[in-house]
């Protein structure tokens, strides 16, 4: 599970100047803004990037064009509508939290019903595109990816348990996997090592925004670890799964080269530095920088996997 980065806060229940008669000028770009933003752009954009470098690496080299258009279509699509039914389903809380209380449907510019139609209708032509374009098993993990979001994460998790995204977060680890089961019809270790490495990405890079949205977390009563826990615990949460996931962030290097392997761990060495210094820093200007740090940690290390495999090794 990939967390957006902060938006700006507005107090909750107010309203943009001009957004209540936006659409009786029927304003149709800021309507496809507002369905475009169900679907959480900043975060496809990353899962889109962990697909496209699992299917470089994958392929070793360019997979071909039309190939790897169709399955990022593909992915966006079936990822998009599952954050689009995350949306529909958390239209409660969003209406109350600051970050997200002016999303379209908390804030009334789009219906419950027409939010939920928007998600199911494009993750189905996602997961369809991906089985007509790609294969089957593509098409398989991309649909359990959404289901296991919606159902497991959204649905189950989150609002019941402190591990909601220690477990939940294995939703956002379908992309690389998917992009490697297009290019080569099957599902090796290597496809799983890249899952892991997101599995385990996930934890600290959640907590650290929890961290600075504790009092809303709070507010609305999801028990992520900062709400239920003590700083400290979550501080020292954070420099476990910093240190497990440079251990298993070398993994892909048996297959990947030496290029993502010295990589891999200068990144990595990096991230558990940052959290590292969060045990004895005061205040939370240490868990904004791990947060955005790890975004990028991310989009670097699968341009290394694609650019690694391709290398001679």
């Amino acid at each position: 599970m990939i967390a957006e980065a902060p938006e700006i806060a507005v107090a909750p229940g107010h309203v943009l100047a001009g957004v209540g008669n936006r659409y009786s000028r029927w304003n149709v770009r800021a309507l496809a803004a507002d369905y475009a933003s169900l679907t959480k752009p900043r975060i496809l954009l990353l899962l889109l990037i962990t697909e496209l470098g699992a299917m470089i690496a994958a392929a070793r080299g360019w997979p071909g064009t039309s190939l790897t258009l169709a399955a990022l279509a593909g992915g966006a699509f079936s990822a998009g509508g599952a954050a689009a039914v995350n949306c529909w389903f958390d239209r409660d809380i969003d209406a109350v939290m600051a970050r997200t209380c002016t999303r379209p449907v908390p804030s009334g510019r789009i219906k419950p019903a027409n939010a939920l139609g928007f998600g199911v209708g494009l993750s189905a032509l996602g997961v369809v595109l991906l089985a007509l374009a790609t294969n089957l098993l593509a098409a398989a993990l991309a649909l359990a990816g959404g289901l296991f979001y919606i159902f497991v994460y959204t649905i189950w998790l989150k609002r019941s348990t402190r591990q909601n995204i220690v477990i939940g977060g294995a939703a956002g680890a379908f992309p690389p996997v998917v992009g490697w089961a297009v290019v080569t019809g099957t599902v090796t270790p290597p496809a799983l090592a890249l899952f892991a490495v997101i599995f385990f990405w996930t934890p600290p890079h959640f907590w650290s925004l929890a961290l600075l949205l504790r009092r809303q977390y709070r507010d609305v009563g999801v028990p992520m670890l900062p709400v239920v826990s003590s700083d400290l615990e979550t501080r020292r949460s954070i420099v476990i799964y910093a240190v497990v996931l440079l251990g298993v962030s070398l993994l892909p290097g048996i297959w990947l080269g030496p290029l993502y392997t010295l990589g891999a761990a200068g990144l990595g060495g990096a991230f558990v530095w940052m959290a590292i210094r969060g045990l004895t820093s005061e205040g939370l200007g240490w868990a904004s920088r791990l947060f955005h740090f790890s975004l990028a940690y991310l989009a670097v290390l699968f341009g290394l996997a694609a650019v690694g495999a391709v290398l001679p090794h």
